[in-house]
């Protein structure tokens, strides 16, 4: 039985992940000699996997790669979490801004509707769906080449296209 501190983490986030009692599987073999190739044979996974183990989570700290599995873990625990928020979460007026422009419904100062990029459409079929919303929406793309325009002295106001995505 793990640690209580290992206690999160025990159980795999899905089957793409090593949990800790898999890891201390891997120690086991390992501290017995076998290889990788063996070790994956009998714990069911990809020699790769185990290898990729291996290489991200050993303990370097003796100065040799010896791998440990609650070193193992802690280094797959301290990966596995987001250190920040994400840029859109952390600025209100940024996600406004691309929230608006997602919608579709973005007003100027007069009050008026203000029309996303031009959508060209090339077949006929398509003529009857120009008057739904997302035809009116901007995409990331534009909103991302946008923002340095409307705000040129605030880097702040700077996104990607994936991270709008």
């Amino acid at each position: 039985m793990p640690p209580s501190k290992f206690a999160n983490s025990s159980q795999p986030l899905s089957r793409w992940y090593l949990c800790f009692a898999e890891r201390e599987e891997i120690a086991l073999y390992r501290a017995q000699g076998f290889g990788v190739s063996a070790i994956a044979r009998k714990i069911e996974r990809s020699a790769s996997t185990v290898s990729q183990e291996f290489r991200r989570n050993a303990a370097t700290r003796s100065g040799g790669f010896e791998y440990r599995a609650t070193t193992a873990q802690w280094h797959a625990d301290r990966a596995a979490r987001r250190p920040k928020l994400t840029k859109l979460a952390q600025n209100d007026a940024l996600r406004q801004y691309v929230e608006d422009r997602l919608s579709g419904q973005l007003s100027g100062p007069n009050g008026n509707i203000v029309d996303g990029p031009e959508v060209s459409w090339t077949k006929r079929r398509y003529v009857r769906r120009q008057h739904r919303r997302w035809a009116t929406a901007w995409s990331p793309e534009p909103i991302a080449r946008r923002l340095p325009l409307d705000s040129p002295d605030d880097p702040m106001m700077r996104v990607s296209h994936e991270a709008i995505y």
